[in-house]
Formats: C-alpha cells, sequence, structure tokens
C-alpha cells in the first residue's frame, strides 16, 4: 500500500511538542515518513506559527530548541510561491479560517496531500482537502 504523503499544520506539531492530544499520532506519522523515506510537509508560513507560539509561551530558548528539532525530522519545509499564497488567498476568502492555517490546506490541495490536523477550523474546508485527524 502507498504511503500518503502528509502535510502538518501547526496544531499538530504543538501537540507533538507539548505532548498534547494526537501527539502519538504525529510521532507515528514521524515514524513512517522516516521509515518510508516520505518526508512531511511543513509550510513556512506554518513553521513561523510554531516558532511564535513557543517564543511567546516558553520563550526564546525553547522556541530555537524546537526550530532545531523541527530541522532534524523527516519534514519538507515549504516555502510558498505566488500560486500557492493565491490557493491560501483563495480558501481566506470563503471565511472562518485563519489565514496562516490556510496556507496548509492549500499546501495540501496543490500537493494533492493529507492535511495532518486536530484543529476544528478545518472542518470547514473538507470539501477541499483530506483531513487526517490526529485526536
Amino acid at each position: 500500500m502507498k504511503t500518503a504523503v502528509r502535510v502538518l499544520d501547526s496544531y499538530s506539531l504543538i501537540a507533538y511538542f507539548e505532548a498534547e492530544a494526537g501527539a502519538e499520532t504525529v510521532a507515528a506519522a514521524l515514524k513512517n515518513a522516516r521509515d518510508s523515506g516520505i518526508s512531511l510537509l511543513l509550510n513556512v508560513v506554518n513553521w513561523g506559527e510554531v516558532y511564535y507560539i513557543t517564543l511567546r509561551e516558553a520563550g526564546g530558548e525553547r522556541a530555537d530548541e524546537v526550530a532545531q528539532v523541527i530541522s532534524s525530522l523527516p519534514i519538507e519545509i515549504v516555502i510558498p510561491d505566488l500560486d500557492l499564497t493565491r490557493e491560501a488567498s483563495r480558501l481566506k476568502s470563503r471565511g472562518g479560517i485563519a489565514y496562516a492555517d490556510c496556507f496548509a490546506a492549500a499546501l495540501a490541495k496543490v500537493r494533492k496531500a493529507e492535511l495532518m490536523t486536530g484543529d476544528p477550523e478545518f472542518r470547514r474546508l473538507e470539501d477541499v482537502v483530506t483531513i487526517f485527524w490526529i485526536d
């Protein structure tokens, strides 16, 4: 069976780093990515969310530590281009979802990947992307 390509959002990584609900599912996906050689995808906008939330809640040293760990994981950081930004903007125009979250959904849509999250905001986009719920 083919391993699905998955996009992480900030919710899934925060759950992983803070040992919240869904952390085990994210850990299993990271292990699967390492074992299969298929990287998980993370938009740089969502990377920034993880960084600033950690910075705000736990300080600069922990934020830098989390950034270092992310760089060691089987995660491909994707820098949005104009087309991806346009798609994120289209999703945002539907309303009810944060702009940064729209980048995760747009990346999943464009790459035909599953979006791994536990954030209920994404229910509004289930008609656009496949969601892999972590909790």
